[in-house]
């Protein structure tokens, strides 16, 4: 396995964690990741167990900890701002060992790039061509060209190596809304819980973050394209929509600043037959993007990377490695986007009818149950590649 080199496209979550694995392993890895300013500074994202325990694999998982903060309990409220639902994060660390983490995305990718040695990540290195010779596969980047034994696609939704190896595959497909992601400035007194409110068509979350900042997400349903690239604009909508809402709604959107406001419609990526083609390996989004109603997209990538790594060091030849790393990833992950487009579409229900029937659904169930119902999502452990 000595000697053997790898390729990373894409400086995410999952690219770099795949580099960190795949390094500890004993292979030459580069990572390139195209965007040169990577603070990214408006998105905040969830560590669940299962992510936790992908990063313990790597060692990571108690550096990553003391950048995030845990939720320590999570409200569902209704339209009047009513709670339908609770979920105690104490009770999921006691039943998956782990907390509910939130943290900056910059935070989690500059604890992954701390941990790679130095020279391995290259920004500003855009894909521009790959393709297989006897000897491997070929990178055609802006800094110039190398070789691999194994290219790892990681560079997301709108993958330039999935479209070029997967050219019969399903082009992303849209969800039905718009999304926004900002954060505002320390709070003295940030919401010691974090909530999400089902409207009409429309929905709010909030959670906090370190340093008494409060991350925030809102999403409409609307027609795809709508986003305007000013951030005063999308504040002033995100205000007009969602500035009467019930408290603290109101009151963190005077906190947020408009030069963290990011919009995004969402997709997800239809189901495609196998993740690998040759020694190209798909990971995270590129292989299966989904929507961000269960927090899991990040989670999902860094499952990936170490699986990946461990199917690699496993002592079979690459691949049959592969072979076995679709086989792990693929059902698995599939699931997870089809459970999270399912609770998309329900959470922006508008005729008021079914809006009133989903409400009263979730009130009448029990916490318990509805943790219960995450266990196959959160149970999940590096063990179960071994």
């Amino acid at each position: 396995m000595a000697g053997r080199t790898a390729v990373v496209v894409g400086g995410g979550p999952g690219g770099l964690a795949s580099a960190v694995a795949l390094v500890r392993r004993g292979w030459r890895v580069r990572v390139l990741e195209r965007d040169t300013d990577r603070a990214d500074s408006g998105a905040g994202l969830s560590l669940w167990p299962n992510a936790l325990r992908a990063l313990d694999s790597l060692g990571l998982a108690s550096r990553v900890h003391a950048r995030g903060a845990v939720e320590r309990r999570g409200t569902l409220r209704d339209r009047a701002g009513r709670r339908l639902a609770m979920t105690d994060n104490a009770e999921i660390e006691r039943r998956y060992g782990w907390p509910l983490l939130v943290l900056h995305r910059r935070d989690l990718l500059r604890v992954l790039g701390e941990a790679l040695p130095p020279g391995v990540l290259l920004t500003g290195g855009a894909v521009r061509e790959t393709h297989a010779d006897a000897d491997g596969v070929v990178v055609t980047h802006d800094g110039g060209t190398c070789r691999a034994d194994l290219v790892v696609a990681a560079d997301g939704l709108h993958s330039a190596v999935r479209r070029q190896w997967w050219p019969q595959g399903r082009e992303p497909r849209y969800a039905g809304h718009t999304a926004w992601r900002m954060s505002t400035e320390p709070l003295a007194e940030p919401p010691s819980e974090g909530a999400a409110t089902w409207g009409r068509g429309e929905r709010f979350g909030f959670t906090a973050l370190p340093g008494g900042r409060v991350y925030c997400f809102a999403t409409a349903t609307a027609p795809p394209g709508g986003a305007t690239g000013d951030p005063r604009a999308e504040l002033a909508e995100v205000r007009r929509r969602f500035g009467h809402w019930p408290g603290p709604v109101p009151a963190l959107l005077d906190r947020v600043p408009a030069a963290r406001v990011l919009r995004h419609d969402v997709y997800d990526l239809p189901p495609l037959p196998t993740f690998t083609r040759g020694r190209i390996a798909l990971l995270g989004d590129a292989a299966h993007a989904m929507t961000p109603s269960l927090g899991q997209g990040a989670c999902q990538a860094l499952e990936d990377a170490v699986t990946l790594a461990a199917c690699l060091g496993g002592g079979e030849d690459i691949d049959g490695a592969l072979a076995r790393y679709d086989r792990l990833r693929r059902p698995r992950t599939q699931a997870v986007v089809r459970r999270s487009a399912r609770l998309s579409g329900v959470g922006q229900w508008a005729w008021p009818p079914a809006a009133h029937a989903r409400d009263l659904a979730a009130r009448l169930t029990p916490a318990a149950a509805t943790l219960r119902s995450m266990d196959t999502v959160l149970g999940w452990s590096p063990t179960a590649v071994v």
